[in-house]
């Protein structure tokens, strides 16, 4: 009997939701089969089956809160069915070699079964129903497990230490479900629970803007130039290289090169300490279904142009796929968000914490621009704002990188030439 284990899901996470099971009990399994899907904080992951043979069991089902290393469901040995032959006379065997006195004890035994389970201080529950166990101060001895076998899950946990919403709802039957698809008005709602992805994107912004000292300062950039050199060479570029010019090449390399003058806006914080990067792993925002992402571009100060958009390019299609892996989201030293796509004239990008800046692009916009004292001209421009934390950054130094970054975009032969 192999157990199915969830696995080590990451730096940082210690558990995950059961969005599905692609199996059942008594379902045949082969090595490497997907079992079943978990949502963390950053990424869905498949689990698949380690051996072959037959689900003999499942702990946990979908919506369930899991925790690495736990136990969530077993593998026996045989094909689908043959457990099910095999495992249900083998307990019945030595009911049926006892004398009818013997059978007597056998159904007392198991009418109450779940007490006699429960009962005793070694209680049989998983690591998560204990740990929840001794954060409500429920006292496990008298939690009744529902799975049969009288194992206590985090759901029973849950039930015995909030029975109080289950009273209302069996006694004003007519008043609980007018409660759940409206509010206190009347008006009606929908209600549902956040995802994993999005209550920890609601969390980690709300502890950015708590823990930084968060500041934006605004340029903005005159796109003509990186609009003619599209242009004229994006045919050219994408015969050679299969992959289209876009403008987050343009955006990246202009971060990599402002982010060398300026080195205190590619560190974080530890504790007391400063830590300076001496990497430019390039966090690219990307808006998926469950909510936004942000994929590393590894080493971007290494790649050229055609490397650069076929890494966004891939990892953008990975995000909507829900197929990111956990290490494609970790270890940014800066992030670069475009909410200019979604029509954005003007934003404050909050910051991608422990990273000390992001950079917001907005739409391209025709606007007239005064090219000298007495001629006007309309150019496409985009308002450009940055997002740092004032604890390290000073503010002079910030503006210092956002102009830095709006030069080398309004002549990019200049970042063509540094690669």
């Amino acid at each position: 009997m192999a157990e199915i284990i969830v696995p080590e899901l990451g730096e940082s996470i210690s558990e995950a939701t059961i969005t599905k099971w692609f199996v059942k009990e008594g379902d045949a399994v082969n090595q490497g089969d997907v079992l079943l899907e978990l949502e963390t904080d950053k990424v869905n992951v498949e689990i698949s089956a380690e051996s072959s043979g037959t689900v003999a069991s499942i702990a946990k089902q979908e919506g369930d809160v899991v925790l690495v290393g736990e136990a969530i469901g077993s593998i026996g040995e045989g094909a689908a069915g043959a457990p099910a032959a095999t495992a249900a006379p083998a307990p019945e065997a030595p009911k049926a070699e006892a004398p009818a006195a013997v059978s007597a004890p056998a159904a007392v035994a198991t009418a109450p079964a779940p007490a006699p389970s429960v009962a005793p201080s070694s209680v049989n529950a998983s690591p998560a129903a204990r740990k929840l166990a001794r954060e409500q101060g429920v006292d496990l001895s008298q939690v009744q497990g529902k799975d049969g076998m009288g194992r206590v899950y985090a759901d029973d946990v849950r039930t015995a230490a909030a029975p109080a919403p289950q009273a209302p709802k069996a006694a004003p039957a007519p008043a609980a479900p007018a409660a759940s698809q409206s509010d206190n008005s009347g008006k009606p709602v929908d209600r549902k629970r956040m995802s994993r992805r999005r209550a920890t994107i609601a969390n980690r912004l709300v502890e950015a803007q708590r823990t930084a000292a968060m500041l934006t300062t605004f340029n903005e950039v005159d796109m003509t130039a990186i609009l003619d050199l599209r242009k004229r060479r994006k045919q050219a570029f994408f015969d050679k290289n299969e992959v289209n010019l876009g403008f987050m090449s343009f955006f990246t390399k202009a971060v990599v090169g402002a982010l060398k003058q300026f080195p205190l806006l590619n560190a974080e914080i530890d504790g007391e300490d400063i830590v300076v990067k001496k990497f430019y792993d390039i966090g690219i925002a990307v808006a998926a279904k469950e909510g936004l992402v942000v994929p590393v571009v590894r080493d971007a100060d290494r790649l050229s142009f055609a490397e650069i958009e076929r890494n966004i390019g891939e990892l953008a299609k990975k995000a909507r796929s829900n197929t990111l892996a956990i290490n494609e989201l970790q270890g940014g030293s800066f992030t670069i968000t475009n909410g200019g796509v979604f029509g954005s004239l003007l934003s404050t990008p909050i910051l991608n914490t422990p990273q000390v800046g992001i950079l917001g692009m907005h739409k391209i916009q025709v606007r007239p621009v005064a090219i000298d004292d007495e001629r006007m001209e309309n150019r496409p421009m985009m308002y450009l704002a940055l997002s740092y934390d004032h604890r390290i950054v000073d503010g002079s130094e910030a503006v210092r990188f956002l102009v830095t970054v709006k030069e080398l975009l309004e002549d990019p032969e200049q970042l063509l030439l540094q690669g």
